[in-house]
């Protein structure tokens, strides 16, 4: 992919999308846009009112104007979303050589912010759900294509901030569409050593340092609850360690953030089974851990300014007459001994284990998991927003501001020690599970909090209702990636 910065209308590519807000400006923005281009403006301003993702083409000469809508006031995920859109609906309509043109002075703020969007989006409108079919779905994208070319049309004063975007946006999208194929992969196509070997070969192209145990060293480093969730199953877990640190860093030093995902690559419920009818979708159950690989891979290919420790436990939780069974007492890393009350509720065991680690063996300044771990997070926000649990406020609101400004939302939710009640346990340390069907999310929340060793900044999201969902961009549910930008957006505004 081509990236490129131009400050003139001049000389114009075959296809030129213009994003356009919806408001008191509109009328101006396409006046301009005409008397730059040539365009009629007459039938625009009758037929056009940049409303979400409409879109009017207008032809000139050989150049095709595609007037794009954001709505009122857009947001950064607007924009992407609108592009998103655009790109998947209008694929082959648009020209290998595409522009963007940001010099009708429609939208506010920051430029570089909508550039970013907008490339982003245009990119992941490219991606082919199909990896598995014989016969591909219609000819690709042309986007996608080795002589593709995204032109910026936008002001010289803002040249070089608008191309460090760019080039980010597609970064980043090239890194979120690598996560889809991982959560759209089949349990069949996907287990925890596909897993350890997607971060060996990012980690080795992009530079960062990454460490994959198996079966032997888990067993050696005593991740015991790791191993009891893995005991039902024919493929041997992995426990994935994943390190970088820009090639430069900073005289003041660098902020250690560790982040931890839960890796199950196919959950069954184990003994405790669950339903046959959307059990398929536990495909996704890993959606935690592609958020930390995206996370790790976009930090490292962007050289941002921090130190960053990912480790993802990885297994799937199958039926097997090996299998953990409701009532067993395991151990764990920590040291700790764990009624398992329901074996559906696993993924708070592995987790157990990756944070324990983490605090024990890094001791980062702080310290986010993230897991697809309770359908009561999707009961309480539906598929709009992740549960956000954290022992610190001011961890709590930089997370929730990320989630604000990227779209990748949040809430926060109680830990109070009332809650400890749910995982107390007559005949072990703790419980996994209170066996109520009532505040789950926060029961789950309480149980992770028991084994990240007294650390005072971490953040617990639950992304159950927000890492697998309903789109435009496929008949059934697909990959979102969400926590990608989420954890690259506040990493970018660490002081």
């Amino acid at each position: 992919m081509i990236l490129k910065i131009t400050p003139t209308l001049k000389n114009l590519p075959p296809t030129v999308i213009v994003p356009v807000a919806a408001g008191e400006s509109l009328p101006a923005a396409i006046r301009a846009m005409a008397d730059a281009t040539g365009i009629e403006e007459t039938l625009v301003e009758t037929d056009f009112k940049a409303e979400q993702g409409e879109v009017q083409l207008l032809y000139k000469d050989t150049i095709r104007f595609f007037f794009l809508g954001l709505g009122q006031s857009p947001t950064f995920q607007d924009v992407l979303k609108a592009f998103r859109s655009f790109s998947n609906k209008y694929r082959q309509k648009l020209s290998e050589k595409v522009g963007v043109s940001l010099l009708h002075q429609n939208l506010s703020g920051d430029a570089a912010i909508w550039v970013e969007a907008a490339v982003n989006g245009l990119i992941l409108g490219t991606y082919q759900i199909g990896r598995y079919k014989k016969t591909p779905n219609g000819n690709g994208h042309v986007l996608a294509g080795p002589n593709a070319s995204i032109e910026i049309l936008a002001e010289q004063s803002s040249a070089k901030n608008c191309e460090r975007a760019a080039r980010h946006g597609l970064a980043i999208a090239e890194t979120q569409m690598s996560v889809f194929h991982l959560v759209n992969a089949p349990s069949n196509k996907k287990n925890p050593a596909d897993l350890a070997q997607w971060a060996l070969d990012s980690g080795k192209k992009y530079g960062y340092s990454v460490k994959a145990l198996g079966k032997e060293q888990i067993l050696d480093e005593g991740l015991h609850a790791l191993l009891a969730v893995n005991r039902g199953s024919e493929y041997p877990p992995a426990f994935i360690i994943m390190e970088y640190r820009p090639e430069q860093e900073p005289a003041t030093g660098l902020k250690k953030i560790g982040l931890v995902g839960k890796g199950v690559t196919f959950d069954t419920g184990g003994l405790s089974i669950k339903p046959s009818t959307n059990m398929h979708y536990m495909k996704s159950d890993m959606g935690g851990a592609a958020a930390v690989f995206g996370a790790m891979e976009a930090a490292a290919k962007l050289q941002l300014p921090v130190h960053l420790i990912g480790i993802v436990p990885s297994t799937d939780n199958s039926v097997d007459a090996k299998s953990v069974k409701p009532s067993d007492v395991i151990d764990s890393y920590s040291g700790k001994t764990i009624e398992v009350i329901d074996t559906d509720a696993e993924g708070r065991l592995i987790l157990a284990d990756g944070l324990c680690y983490m605090a024990r063996n890094y001791k980062p300044d702080t310290m986010i998991n993230l897991a697809t771990l309770t359908g009561s997070t999707v009961r309480t926000f539906g598929y709009h927003a992740a549960g956000l649990f954290s022992n610190n406020d001011t961890l709590a609101a930089q997370l929730f501001a990320a989630g604000e400004r990227t779209g990748e939302r949040s809430w926060r939710l109680p830990l109070w020690d009332a809650y400890k009640d749910d995982i107390k346990s007559d005949v072990a340390d703790l419980r996994n599970f209170s066996g109520r069907p009532i505040a789950g999310a926060i029961g789950a929340a309480k149980f992770l909090e028991a084994f990240i060793e007294g650390h005072p900044a971490w953040a617990h999201l639950d992304i159950a209702g927000v890492a697998f969902n309903d789109s435009e961009f496929s008949s059934q549910k697909s990959a979102t990636a969400f926590g990608v930008r989420l954890l690259l957006d506040y990493i970018s505004h660490l002081e």
